[in-house]
């Protein structure tokens, strides 16, 4: 019929980023959902609060009657390749879904709350994929973490023509090595343990030298220095390595 306007539906999955760290980088639709939706969910480590909830106070108090906490059964302990991680980490995303699930069918809004930007590399997206198809959702984007490196490190990552390269840490260093070889500019994620094997791939590659580390970029604690002048092979969660382009410039 025409003339005739359909509401669209009330949004009731929300994955909200709240970019890398510092509050005032948040953006002003995240605030927005945060003060709004009935439940807040934040994915943490158990017995810890998750950053993102720590980023979130600044515009909110601690409510619990309000407020949903996923604790991750394994994290760093065990290799993400094994079955010790895999099937605990499938069932707890199924369960916490599940529970989710529950909130929205009785009308409740959920908004779960996210380091960075929720479809980068984030535990939100595995939720995203049980749960968009059955109710509304809305994904808000944040500042990614390699964003607030890049400007905290005054490093332009990529000039002209360059070509970025995103690469896990997690990989084999023989395959490390080669994306490095083969791109222009990159950024090094998911460090860790990973760090020595890391630090080999870009010595082999020829870039140890452009290599800056970034440790909680735009957070409390920011450490930001060239890798060839870290000493020791600690990289907490919240760590990346960059290498910035050497592209045109005019």
């Amino acid at each position: 019929m025409s003339g005739v306007s359909v509401e669209a539906p009330r949004i009731l999955l929300y994955g909200v980023g709240l970019g890398p760290g510092d509050p005032d980088y948040m953006t002003v639709r995240a605030r927005d959902v945060i003060l709004k939706a009935d439940r807040l969910v934040h994915f943490c480590k158990r017995g810890k609060r998750g950053n993102a909830r720590v980023t979130a106070d600044a515009i909110i108090a601690p409510d619990p009657a309000r407020e949903i906490e996923l604790a991750f059964p394994v994290t760093i302990e065990v290799p993400v390749e094994d079955e010790g991680y895999t099937g605990p980490i499938a069932t707890f995303y199924d369960e916490a879904a599940e529970q989710l699930a529950g909130e929205m069918a009785a009308g409740r809004s959920v908004a779960v709350l996210c380091d960075g930007d929720p479809f980068f590399y984030g535990s939100f997206m595995h939720l995203w994929r049980r749960l968009a198809h059955r109710f509304p959702t809305e994904v808000v984007p944040g500042v990614t973490g390699m964003a607030g490196a890049w400007a905290r490190a005054a490093a332009p990552i990529s000039w002209g023509d360059d070509v970025m390269t995103v690469v896990p840490g997690t990989l084999a260093e023989s395959e490390l090595t080669r994306r490095l070889v083969d791109t222009d500019a990159a950024v090094i994620m998911k460090l860790g343990r990973n760090l020595p094997k890391v630090r080999r791939a870009l010595k082999t590659a020829g870039l140890i030298n452009r290599a800056i580390y970034v440790e909680r970029a735009t957070m409390a604690g920011q450490v930001v220095t060239r890798l060839a002048d870290k000493t020791d092979d600690e990289a907490p969660y919240f760590s990346m390595i960059l290498i910035p382009g050497e592209g045109r410039r005019l």
